[in-house]
Parts: C-alpha cells; structure tokens; sequence
C-alpha cells in the first residue's frame, strides 16, 4: 500500500473515530446493562411474575378480549385504544390508549392486566432500563435522536473499516497478538487497542450496522405505510377513518386473523389509525414459535367495523432487517450465556474506544506523517 492511500485511510480512521467516540462510550456504557434488562426488571421489581397459560390465548380460564378493552378503557375515560399486546408465557397482557387514534407516544397510557383475573399488574414506576433504553435509543430527543445515533454508528462502521485496512501493513512485520511491552505506554497501548480491537471485530461491526438500522424504525415504518400497507388497503383508499364508536369485535377479528395465520403466536393488535394499522383496520401481528422466526411477523388486516379478512402477509424484508437487528444488537435472543459473552465484548469495545481516546490525546503533537510512516514500516517506525 503506498504512503498516499495510508494516508488517506489513517485520516479517515482519525477523524471518523474522533467524532463518534464520546457517543459510541455512551452507547456501550448503557447497552452494558440493557443486555441484562430482563434479569434486571427482575431483581427491581418491575418485571412481570404471572405465571399460567398464555394471554394470546382463548382458553376458558381467560377473560375476552373485548372484555379486557372494557375495562381497560374503563379506566381511562375520554381516551381510545391503540394497542393491545399479548404474552405468549403467562397471562399478562398490556393495553395501551390515548386522547386519539393517532396519539403520539408522550401522550400514550400503558396498563399492565393480567387477563386470568382481569385486574391491573401493579408495576412501580418506569424502572431504570426504561431510562437507560431512551437514553441509549434517542437521548430523549425523539427522531432527531435517532437518526443523529445512527450517523455515529455509520462513523464508527467506517472506523472499523478504515481501522482493519491499517492493521495489515502495521502488523505485517509482527506477530499476531504481539504487546511490545517494554516500550513506551504510548506504544503499548497502541498494541491493546490493536489487539482487542482485531478480536472484537465481527461483534463490534454487527453491533455497528444493527444499531444503525435500529435508529431507522421512524423511517422505515412509514416506508411500509406508504407502500405494502397503502397496496393491502387500496380499497379502502379515500374512505373516512372508522371512528372508535363503531369498533367491531376483537374475539371476532382475532378468530378471521387466526384462520388467516394459522400455527403462529398473535404478538400485538394495532388499532385503526395509527402507524401500524390503517383508519379502517384492526392489524394483528403474529410471531413465529422458534427462537428466530419470533422476531418475524405476519400482519393480517381486519376491517374494523365488519370483523371480515382483508389481507395477509409476511413483513417486507426491510423489515425483517428491523425485527432481527433488535437480538443481534442487544444479545438477548440466546439466554444468560450469550448474554454474558455480550456483555464481555461490549467491555472489549469500550477498551477499543478509552485507548483510542487516549492515544489521540497523547499524540496531538506528532504529524501525520510520522503516523503514516509508522504504519507503512509496519511499526518499524515509531511515531513518538
């Protein structure tokens, strides 16, 4: 590789690290914990202990689902349904309502009831994941939020490639894994961010692009409106929306949807008039029953006020893309022990990121040519 082309790749890798380090600290700091959030719900007290049969089930010991709206709503007078998500472990089940169809999430009220019973789940406050999982999905600033997360993660991927395009000409003179550690803390520590950064790779780089696509849910949602859902609902095209006043049955759109799906699990139902549904449609969403297939969905629309089928079919792939960076990014898809080996290389991506941060600061002083002699003699130069 000629000096030219170092140059250029140790340039990027500078300034592409530079200006997504802070926020990738941030990122693995609080995606340390989330990895957890489970056992971490748990051991607080805001985790869900009902234990029976499934709530997305129509057995005789469960309430209705109409019945559950009731009294849902009940609750929240003046207000309107706009979600209803199912547990496929136990009988707890959430309904969530606002002041209009179309509420945004700020003005959302969640209840967690236990459909054996039909009385609410007490659950205290928020939790702590509830913040750190803001904090680490937009920093509380909504959409800007994300997508201003996802550029930092598009930086830090071009880090990552820019980092491995320099790491075989430097190492090409030493061995794999080589500490020099009798030389300066400057170069010693150059060898650790090598080091863990070459054996963290594949994670840090699949953590990388899956916490980019997850900041495009905003986007890539309403990409789904605009096309497959504006192609299942064509025939309802310029129809004023079904006003709540004239909701049909639940039991019934459930029963159409399930003969529609049949063998898979309901997730959610999205009521008329928000993101996930259309002005005219109960959507029920159902997962898979295996560990991958649970995080691909088939959407059947039911005309609201009929209960009748209107369309069935799986999620486009884009969001499939979605569904599935959720586990790759956050590990929680494969039990305590992937959990922990996620947990062990996120510490490994935040060693990458302090020693580069402190290699930056210890060398401001060097030139870039001496950086890209450095590497082009593979380490027989030192710049320092």
């Amino acid at each position: 590789m000629s000096q030219r082309s170092i140059r250029a790749w140790y340039l990027t890798h500078k300034w592409t690290s530079l200006v997504c380090t802070l926020f990738l600290l941030m990122l693995c700091v609080t995606g340390l914990p989330l990895i957890f959030h489970d056992e971490i719900d748990a051991a607080t007290g805001h985790g869900v202990s009902a234990t029976g049969q499934a709530s997305s089930g129509n057995g005789p010991g469960l309430i209705s689902l109409d019945a559950m709206l009731a009294r849902a709503l009940r609750d929240r007078p003046g207000e309107v349904p706009l979600f209803m998500a199912f547990d496929n472990d136990r009988p707890a089940m959430t309904v969530t309502t606002g002041p209009t169809p179309d509420a945004p999430g700020a003005d959302m009220h969640l209840q967690l009831l236990d459909r054996s019973t039909g009385r609410p789940i007490r659950v205290e406050g928020g939790g702590i994941t509830d913040f750190l999982l803001q904090l680490h999905t937009d920093m509380f600033l909504g959409l800007k939020g994300e997508l201003f997360l996802g550029a930092m993660g598009l930086l830090f991927v071009a880090a990552i490639v820019s980092g491995v395009v320099l790491y075989a000409p430097f190492m090409r003179k030493l061995d794999f894994g080589t500490l020099r550690t009798g030389r300066s803390a400057r170069v010693k520590w150059l060898d650790w961010h090598n080091l863990i950064g070459i054996v963290g790779l594949a994670w840090m780089t699949v953590v990388g692009v899956t916490g980019v696509v997850n900041s495009f849910v905003t986007p890539i949602t309403k990409v789904w409106q605009a096309n497959e859902l504006a192609d299942m609902t064509r025939a309802y095209a310029g129809r004023p929306p079904v006003p709540p006043s004239r909701y049909g049955s639940l039991d019934i759109a459930m029963a159409t949807a399930r003969r529609a799906i049949p063998g898979m699990n309901p997730q959610f139902i999205a009521f008329p008039g928000g993101n996930f549904s259309s002005g005219h449609h109960y959507a029920v969403y159902f997962q898979g029953n295996t560990p991958l297939t649970e995080r691909l969905l088939t959407v059947a629309l039911i005309d609201a006020e009929t209960g009748k089928l209107t369309d069935a079919r799986p999620m486009p792939w884009y969001f499939k893309a979605l569904s599935l960076s959720r586990p790759l990014h956050f590990g929680d898809y494969g039990g305590l022990p992937l959990k922990l080996l996620w947990a062990a290389l996120d510490l490994f991506a935040i060693v990458v990121l302090g020693s580069g941060l402190y290699l930056w600061l210890g060398r401001r002083r060097v030139g870039v040519a001496a950086h890209v002699r450095e590497v082009a003699s593979g380490a027989a130069v030192p710049a320092e």
